[in-house]
């Protein structure tokens, strides 16, 4: 696997090297040898699935507070999305910058989110499924999120959002005291 860092630091892109025969392709998604040296001594403990059958439809922005803020890896296994993180890291010299990258089932990328982003995605076509991996439990109660819209931030979508939770909506603006978390 080859990781690229972002602008953002210590998030990634990674592009594996899969192996290509007359019967297709294999290729590793995680080995803990590979990525020891970017996610240090956490574990996966959770790999979630899922399904967004709206061409243009948008998840987002989602991170966790501490204790519980974890480190995310993105895989997009049908179709097409534009991925996106915000670093939320109070100190951090990035800090409410983004990066969006198209993760699809042919370029195989994946999005290498840590502990202090907001993570979010739009479909680019319909009936889209992501994998996710992840070092900490969901928990509701430490969940925060970024408003997809945040003129803060200023993401700039590729598509009109034709879909989007009313949870997702309605997240507060970053004006609203929002100061970044600490990891």
């Amino acid at each position: 696997m080859k990781f690229k860092q972002t602008i953002l630091k210590n998030a990634f892109v990674i592009e594996p090297e899969p192996f290509r025969d007359n019967r297709g392709l294999f290729s590793r998604v995680y080995c803990r040898h590979e990525f020891r040296d970017i996610i240090s001594n956490k574990n996966i403990v959770q790999i979630n699935h899922s399904r967004t059958c709206q061409k243009g439809a948008l998840r987002g922005m989602h991170f966790q507070y501490p204790p519980l803020a974890e480190t995310k890896m993105i895989k997009c296994i049908r179709g097409a999305v534009f991925d996106v993180i915000i670093d939320v890291r109070h100190d951090s010299p990035t800090f409410l910058q983004w990066h969006g990258e198209i993760l699809s089932e042919e370029n195989m990328k994946m999005m290498y989110v840590p502990e202090g982003f907001a993570h979010g995605f739009q479909t680019m076509n319909e009936n889209c499924e992501l994998i996710y991996l992840h070092t900490e439990f969901y928990n509701p109660a430490d969940e925060g999120g970024v408003r997809f819209d945040d003129p803060a931030v200023h993401i700039i979508w590729p598509l009109e959002i034709t879909d989007i939770s009313e949870k997702d909506l309605n997240h507060p603006l970053l004006s609203d005291g929002f100061e970044g978390i600490e990891v």
